[in-house]
């Protein structure tokens, strides 16, 4: 299913304003989930969705109170020998490529020759696996953690692979870039484990934007103020990291809730930005490589 170009940034748009607007931000899951199904991902593939579609999955899943994160496409479950159940309404998800197309706007991957490049965006809808009936079980099992596995130790993995300078201490948690260092309070200061994590992989997120990681640069946007948009961003990187150990994700930064809104309701492709940037920094972070079907620039270059 496609959808007009714009139009489409526009819906996505509405969704997570309505979010917002509801006290829901959607990339803050408030409980532990189990590592195997935090990620959205498709079940037929096993290819996780990434960026701006972690929040819409994230959000349908939260709100619909499904126990497995996991999707397929109506003609997917077909090829499982399943089906979806009569009534179900699938969530929209959106896809991303750079075409690159000649003088003559034909259109191809790998040709020689001039070229410009112009994003492709397209929207998809994909049903939970809840709502199909006829799926393997082996498909909708969730998966058992690996041996040894504990979330506070991957998220403690993630914080010392990182190799980042982090320092305890006071009652302020801040990423300082002029001496690159991670300030945080001593983890005894927090209610729980979990709450030290989530503060800690929100300020490791503004911590890849340096020039030697992902070069984030710290720039004020139309509708934005510079900080206000990287706070966002750190938000969402810090719930993509809190889904990938399987912790609750929270809200660092409720101040800025009505700044995010305004500027939403102002700019459509903001929050595809933001994702898009948030899903870098994460990626760095895990050691993912960055997918060419949802790369930034297929944003930023769109008219």
């Amino acid at each position: 299913m496609s959808h007009d170009f714009k139009d489409l940034y526009q819906s996505v748009t509405n969704t997570i304003i309505t979010s917002l607007e509801a006290g829901t931000p959607p990339w803050v899951c408030p409980w532990a989930r189990d590592p195997g199904s935090a990620v959205p991902a498709n079940l037929a593939t096993g290819r996780r969705y990434r960026g701006i579609n972690t929040l819409l999955l994230n959000l349908q899943a939260m709100s619909r109170g499904y126990a497995l994160n996991r999707w397929l496409t109506f003609q997917q479950a077909r090829a499982l020998g399943a089906c979806v159940r009569k009534g179900e309404t699938g969530t929209g998800i959106v896809f991303f490529k750079m075409l690159e197309c000649d003088d003559t706007s034909r259109c191809a991957a790998n040709d020689d020759g001039p070229r410009r490049v112009i994003p492709l965006l397209r929207s998809f809808t994909v049903f939970n696996a809840s709502q199909i009936d006829g799926l393997p079980e082996a498909l909708t099992a969730v998966p058992a953690p690996a041996e040894g596995w504990t979330p506070i130790g991957a998220a403690q993995a993630l914080l010392a692979d990182s190799g980042a300078v982090i320092r305890h201490g006071g009652d302020r948690a801040f990423y300082r870039p002029s001496d690159d260092v991670i300030q945080l309070p001593l983890p005894a200061a927090f209610p729980q484990a979990g709450n030290y994590y989530a503060t800690a992989l929100h300020e490791l997120t503004h911590w890849t934007g340096a020039p030697n990681r992902c070069n984030r640069t710290l720039l004020g946007r139309q509708h934005i103020e510079a900080y206000a948009f990287e706070e966002l961003v750190a938000e969402m990187g810090a719930a993509f990291l809190s889904s990938h150990c399987g912790l609750p994700g929270e809200l660092q930064h409720a101040s800025y809730l009505q700044s995010w809104l305004t500027a939403l309701k102002s700019d459509k492709r903001l929050i595809f930005t933001a994702a898009s940037l948030a899903q870098k920094a994460a990626d760095f972070l895990i050691g993912e490589p960055v997918e060419a079907t949802e790369a930034i620039q297929a944003v930023e270059v769109a008219a």
